[in-house]
């Protein structure tokens, strides 16, 4: 196109940009078409300023249909400013029913308002006149900012670099040149990290329309009765912003439903709005009652609570009613192909497709009886799949509606419709639904209903696990992991029984954020959050999880027990202690102790004393007690006050007629990042499954401070790692567990613990 190349050179463009342009078929089009009509109402070649304006327009206009009205007001310069072309957009964006009223038109986009150099001179002036006090104290570390945007709003069409320059005339003129005060660098201030959810919902880059301006959603479809619906909608709602979390109660949910949770829940409190949860209880053979109650549970868990719990069965006599009505308006048709000949993206067409309404009407009634026929909706969705099933055939009775159906609607015709029901505001779904954008759209309009405005965002994936319900079914039905709450998936119920802190989990999804882009995380990062609310949440208490005796021979009461004051957050002492009993019998981890010590090792060793955390005591070596296999089983030691005692190189934590308790340790139960990937693991996810993932030690040993904590109440084993008490837990032993084996930790402050695990205690 040498003809377009010069055309777009001739308004101002350099040939590399005009040849860039060129590389964009649906931009070169219609920016040809807009210099074409400028050139007819100009009687000549447009110029460099107009030509800007042109070029704007043609790549910056949804609607190409408002392509000629704009051409117009730029070419005979009634429209001469990027603000005013910035206005004018936003202007037929926000009025897409026809015809435009020119007269507002032109009042909301400064038509013919002229702003000259003194009206910007006098509006700074009073602006640097109010401010002068503080000027004058803080110089030019002022925020200037303020004083032109007041000048702006008193000039909304004012250029603004004009208002700048007059802003730095003046201030310089009041104040002077800057000095060396002035030069030196401001200090800077480190605000908290805000890492509540609320914070990143409210930041610009999650691009939602507000209530009743659903048509400036990209590929929103408006039709004739759009702009009455969405007033209707807009009495309804008040304006309020309305979202959903919609899960399907045939499964648990897993880590990414903890983003879409936030992101729903938190997008309406951020907004002053509301969420619902809402059931997409449409497949009755795979629905039981204790994912309704698990889904619910989770919710409330995460510190949410629904505006109201729905369920889509409750609009099954509308769906059923819409259903009707859109196959008279000719958009649907009952059709006989088998579900294996429509499956995948390309299947053949339907002989059925252009069948008579009152015959599909007919069939429709008596549809139950037809074995494998479907209703079918006339539309070709964005992948290209055509013709998605709207109504399918299942002799299952619902949890909810009994045998009052044997027919049901899908999630293809569902979803938009509940939505539209409930005045749902923004539909925020996982990027896989972007796909179904355009059918929703569809469906509502054809229907003629309110439509919500759908915006997908990445869904929230993590390494070395699966959350497919298929796949966590195999891993239960072949041992491989105990129920779906097993503390080795990642199921927000198996989080929970890990001991992961709901806080925790919706500061993870905060860093997270929302992207379009999907998500893929190291779950080292889930756990890094868990550490921090942890270590602010979990009481300290001494555990030995490998027990050795140590008697002391001089023990300084032998006659009755001690009893140590241990404070449960040793960093803050005014968070309480807790008492801990200390006799001449204690036991310290095998690990604490070398009879020949390696280089380096500085904990209890022939010659090397260490301290007992908290007593205010150092032990050393006597003697060492074997059993006939020569291996120690006891260890005889002297105490010694520490400060009459040489300073050790190491204090050990330890315990004294102590609490036995079962404790579970975890590792990852994949041995590879992404154990659904046939290039990593050819044999299938199953195969991967790591052999040591669960430890359990049976007979650990814990003080007596935990005795009566209560399911998920979480504990710092001191220089061990966290653990949380196990719901499985009984009288006779309670579990605790704990997710991974700890390395060495430095004293006092255990943070390496990656996973939680449960434990047990007696």
């Amino acid at each position: 196109m040498p003809g377009a190349l010069e055309l777009f050179v001739s308004i101002g463009l350099s040939e590399s940009k005009a040849r860039e342009t060129l590389r964009n078929q649906a931009l070169s089009a219609l920016l040809r078409e807009a210099i074409v009509q400028a050139q007819e109402i100009l009687g000549s070649a447009a110029d460099k300023t107009v030509g800007t304006l042109l070029y704007n327009v043609a790549s910056r206009l949804k609607d190409p249909k408002h392509l000629g009205f704009l051409v117009e007001y730029i070419a005979t310069k009634k429209i001469v400013t990027d603000l005013q072309l910035n206005a004018a957009l936003e202007y037929v964006k926000s009025h897409p029913v026809e015809p435009i009223d020119a007269a507002d038109f032109a009042r909301e986009c400064g038509v013919g308002v002229i702003v000259t150099p003194e009206q910007i001179e006098e509006a700074v002036e009073a602006s640097i006149s109010k401010h002068r006090a503080q000027l004058l104290s803080e110089r030019y570390r002022f925020n200037m900012g303020l004083l032109m945007g007041e000048a702006r709003s008193k000039l909304k069409w004012a250029d603004g670099k004009i208002i700048k320059n007059e802003v730095d005339l003046q201030v310089l003129h009041l104040l002077g040149p800057k000095t060396e005060a002035d030069l030196e660098k401001k200090s800077k201030v480190t605000a908290t990290a805000c890492s509540s959810l609320i914070c990143i919902l409210c930041a610009d880059h999650v691009p939602c329309t507000f209530p009743g301006e659903n048509y400036k959603t990209e590929g929103y479809v408006v039709t004739p009765n759009t702009m009455n619906l969405l007033k209707q909608h807009l009495e309804i709602t008040g304006g309020q912003v309305r979202t959903r979390f919609p899960p399907e109660p045939n499964g648990i949910l897993h880590i990414g439903h903890a983003k879409a949770i936030n992101f729903n829940f938190g997008f309406a409190k951020a907004n002053g709005g509301i969420c619902f949860l809402r059931y997409d209880d449409t497949n009755p053979e795979k629905e039981e009652e204790k994912y309704f109650t698990a889904i619910r549970d989770i919710v409330e868990w995460l510190g949410y609570t629904p505006y109201a719990v729905t369920h889509a069965s409750d609009y099954f006599d509308q769906l059923y009613t819409w259903a009707v009505d859109l196959i008279r308006r000719g958009h649907a048709y009952v059709c006989h192909q088998k579900v294996e000949e429509i499956k995948g993206h390309n299947p053949p067409p339907s002989p059925w497709r252009d069948r008579p309404v009152e015959e599909s009407l007919l069939l429709f009634e008596v549809l139950p009886f037809h074995g494998e026929a479907t209703l079918r909706m006339k539309l070709v969705m964005e992948d290209g799949k055509m013709d998605p099933v709207a109504y399918r055939i299942k002799y299952t009775p619902h949890h909810r509606t009994g045998d009052k159906w044997c027919i049901y609607p899908t999630y293809d015709y569902t979803h938009c419709l509940c939505d539209s029901i409930e005045n749902i505001t923004h539909s925020l779904c996982t990027k896989e639904f972007q796909a179904r954008r355009s059918s929703y759209f569809w469906l509502c309009n054809a229907l003629d209903v309110y439509c919500p405005v759908q915006w997908e965002y990445g869904r929230l994936n993590l390494l070395y696990t699966v959350v497919s319900k298929r796949k966590i079914i195999r891993l239960v039905d072949s041992g491989a992991v105990r129920d779906w709450d097993d503390p080795r998936l990642f199921t927000l119920t198996a989080l929970r029984r890990r001991g992961f802190p709901a806080e925790a989990i919706n500061n993870f999804c905060a860093r997270v954020g929302v992207t379009v882009a999907q998500c893929t995380m190291e779950p080292h990062m889930l756990e890094a959050c868990v550490r921090e609310v942890l270590n602010e949440q979990a009481p300290r208490v001494m555990a030995v999880l490998e027990p050795l005796c140590v008697t002391i021979v001089n023990f300084p009461a032998p006659h009755k027990i001690l009893e140590i004051d241990v404070p449960n957050f040793p960093a803050d002492e005014t968070k309480g202690f807790h008492k801990v009993p200390f006799q001449p019998t204690i036991y310290i981890e095998q690990s604490d102790f070398r009879e020949v010590p390696e280089k380096g090792y500085k904990r209890l060793a022939p010659g090397q004393p260490v301290g007992l955390r908290h007593t205010g005591y150092v032990i050393a070596i006597q003697s060492i007690i074997k059993d006939t296999n020569g291996r120690v089983k006891e260890l005889e030691v002297t105490c010694t006050k520490s400060e009459a005692a040489e300073k050790p190189k190491a204090f050990i934590h330890w315990v004294s007629n102590p609490l036995v308790c079962e404790v579970r340790q975890y590792e990852r139960l994949f041995l590879h990042k992404n154990p659904e990937d046939p290039a990593e693991v050819p044999q299938g996810f199953l195969s991967d499954v790591n052999p040591n993932s669960l430890s359990v030690i049976e007979e650990a040993l814990v003080d007596r401070s935990v005795c009566g904590a209560k399911p998920f109440t979480k504990f710092q084993f001191e220089r061990l790692g966290y653990f949380s008490v196990d719901p499985d837990s009984t009288g006779a032993k309670v579990s605790s567990q704990k997710g991974q084996k700890p390395g060495r930790v430095p004293s006092p402050s255990p943070v390496q613990m990656a996973r939680k695990g449960k434990f047990s205690c007696t």
